[in-house]
């Protein structure tokens, strides 16, 4: 009986080590099912976010290519009103919102890189006036940028590059971004990026938190992009016009070209044609200028041309002369038609520049004032003309009768600015539905010709 009852103990025993095995191979069962599920839950949540980022950047794809194929030459401003509507929207599975900051506030929609001025574009007193901007940098930019090895005064070309072994040499051709502007010699990625670390043009959590976290910021709820803020690389110009024309190149240009683009009458076309021909004309002289003028003041100013002379020519007095007496000024219409829609080709190459110009209803105060050079009272006059209507600035010469418009500042502005942009970057921020996960996506895109195409992509 005893052993009987030992073995039944035995067994009993048995049975409840068996029993508490499984239950500890059925609890580690649930815990791996219960993170396996999180994960997935997890995976699924970022998946739905990052699909919702990718829906906020298919819509603005889609109105960039509608206004495209659908331009309205009177309300330059009539895509961005759109692409600021739908800067925030919602699917199924999630909602996308993007934003972008300039000027010291944060703005609906997507950033214009044409509110920045081109890098390639930019002269060398442009540099001068942009905050923490040194000499050596300046020169080692334009070396960057130049076609030669030769260095420009204190700046660094190829041999300086070789001697540090970094691996690799100038480009010797324009910037591809702002972010290749950290390889040049001085130029450290603070001073470029300032406190858009991952420069997505958005005031992230880290760059207003003090120094909590990476990087250092003044957590004062305002984006110092720093050098970044001021300039871009992308901006591209376009061969089309507000009216989705090809462009007048009016050194290539007939006078019965000229006469049927622009509405004018034959001794002006004449004028026009005369003057676009010199190797040195601008279209900013005939902004500035009446066209009776602007023969005989580029012959005695002796002009050279280029970026670095932009505010050399002042404003000359007197009636006509030379070959161009007796002709009528361009009316505000004519010249409004003469600004949108032609072009001077670079008599070397023959061909308008690639690089973007800066759109004077997007450009911030600072660019104009700290980076452009423009008299403060001019820069504010542009503001609120631009602000007072809802299409904005449809030419530069709405700009020619305001206050503060001087020949010399309207030079300025007519070699590097414009009324249209072609480039933006889209920081879309998905947020999933289901568990609130986020997911951001920075596409920069090129709307100059349909279709539209991605300069860049990627996922911070």
């Amino acid at each position: 009986m005893i052993r009987r009852g030992a073995r039944r103990g035995v067994v009993a025993l048995t049975v409840i080590w068996a029993i508490a095995i499984a239950a500890v191979v059925v609890a580690a069962t649930q815990v791996l099912a219960f993170r396996q599920a999180a994960l997935g839950r997890e995976t699924l949540a970022r998946t739905q976010a990052r699909w919702a980022a990718r829906a906020g950047v298919e819509t603005m794809l889609a109105i960039m290519e509608w206004h495209a194929a659908n331009p309205d030459a009177g309300d330059p401003m009539a895509m961005a009103r759109d692409l600021e509507a739908n800067a925030t929207g919602e699917i199924e599975t999630g909602s996308w919102d993007i934003r972008h900051f300039i000027d010291g506030r944060e703005w609906a929609g997507p950033m214009d890189e044409h509110a920045k001025l081109n890098i390639n574009l930019a002269s060398r007193g442009d540099l001068e006036r942009i905050p923490g901007m040194t000499q050596d940098v300046i020169d080692s930019i334009l070396d960057w940028r130049d076609a030669d090895h030769e260095v420009q005064g204190i700046g660094a070309e190829r041999d300086y590059y070789r001697n540090r072994s970094v691996g690799y040499e100038p480009r010797n051709g324009d910037f591809r971004s702002i972010a290749e502007l950290e390889l040049v010699a001085g130029a450290w990625p603070r001073s470029v990026r300032g406190e858009d670390w991952n420069m997505n043009g958005r005031l992230d959590p880290n760059e207003d938190d003090g120094r909590e976290s990476p990087p250092e910021d003044r957590k004062d709820g305002v984006l110092d992009q720093g050098w970044s803020g001021f300039l871009t690389a992308v901006s591209r110009s376009s061969s089309k016009t507000l009216t989705g024309q090809d462009r007048l190149d009016l050194r290539q240009a007939s006078p019965e070209q000229i006469i049927q683009r622009l509405g004018v009458d034959t001794q002006q076309a004449a004028a026009i044609q005369n003057y676009a021909r010199q190797p040195n004309a601008s279209l900013g002289q005939l902004l500035a200028m009446p066209l009776a003028q602007v023969g005989s003041a580029r012959a005695r100013t002796g002009a050279s041309g280029g970026s670095t002379g932009r505010s050399s020519v002042g404003r000359t007095s007197g009636g006509s002369s030379g070959a161009a007496g007796g002709v009528k000024s361009l009316s505000k219409d004519q010249l409004r038609t003469l600004m949108n829609e032609c072009v001077l080709s670079d008599p070397r190459t023959g061909t308008p520049p690639d690089a973007g110009k800066l759109n004077l209803n997007t450009v911030s105060r600072a660019t104009l004032i700290e980076v452009l050079g423009i008299e403060a009272r001019f820069a504010d006059a542009i503001l609120r003309r631009r602000a007072s209507r809802p299409e904005g600035l449809t030419s530069l010469a709405d700009l020619a009768d305001l206050s503060g418009a001087s020949q010399a500042q309207l030079l300025v502005l007519a070699q590097v600015a414009d009324v249209v942009s072609n480039v933006y970057t889209i920081a879309s921020r998905g947020r999933a539905a289901s568990t609130g996960a986020e997911a951001e996506m920075v596409v920069v895109v090129d709307r100059s010709e349909l279709p539209a195409r991605i300069l860049e992509y990627r996922e911070p």
